[in-house]
């Protein structure tokens, strides 16, 4: 019997991640890995299904893409650019030209920037002040950092089911 891979926490550290960081960046390539498995040959037409009125997996995987790109943003201490509020406006609606290769491309080149960011990151600076917005909601670099991760895992969670129905229903269709 083939044993299961280890989730990513549990295969230590990522090289160059200062320690406090390693939680955010295994909670962002464990959401990599599971996308990934889940949505490999996940049928195009059906990206876009929202079975009992909840949000598609399509937006799932804008959402994630977009809310690590702004988090991350604004954990570096920058406004969001003019591009990055097109991206958050298009979340979630219909776009023929995007497929799920293409969508699991764009996380996982998100992901990859993030990691890379992380190392970057001095571990002191993670308790310093920071805004959320144009109101500038008080945080802090961690809890940008931390709400990345943890909602880019709730996310996944709800990818995940969204996906196994519209798979199900799939097969009973035919």
């Amino acid at each position: 019997m083939m044993e299961a891979p280890l989730e990513v926490w549990m295969r230590g550290p990522i090289a160059g991640v200062p320690p406090l960081l390693q939680p955010v960046a295994h909670a962002l390539l464990q959401a990599k890995e599971e996308l990934t498995k889940l949505l490999t040959d996940f049928p195009d037409e059906r990206l876009w299904d929202r079975p009992a009125g909840v949000a598609s997996v399509a937006f799932h995987i804008q959402h994630i893409t977009g809310v690590i790109d702004r988090m991350f943003t604004y954990a570096k201490q920058q406004p969001l650019s003019d591009a990055q509020f097109r991206y958050l406006q298009g979340e979630g609606i219909k776009n023929e030209l995007l497929n799920t290769v293409t969508l699991l491309e764009q996380l996982t080149l998100r992901i990859s920037e993030a990691v890379d960011e992380l190392k970057a990151i001095p571990e002191e600076t993670l308790t310093e002040e920071r805004g959320i917005g144009r109101k500038k909601i008080p945080t802090t670099c961690m809890g940008l950092l931390f709400h990345a991760a943890e909602h880019t895992q709730r996310h996944v969670g709800q990818t995940l089911v969204t996906a196994k129905i519209i798979l199900a229903r799939e097969v009973n269709e035919t």
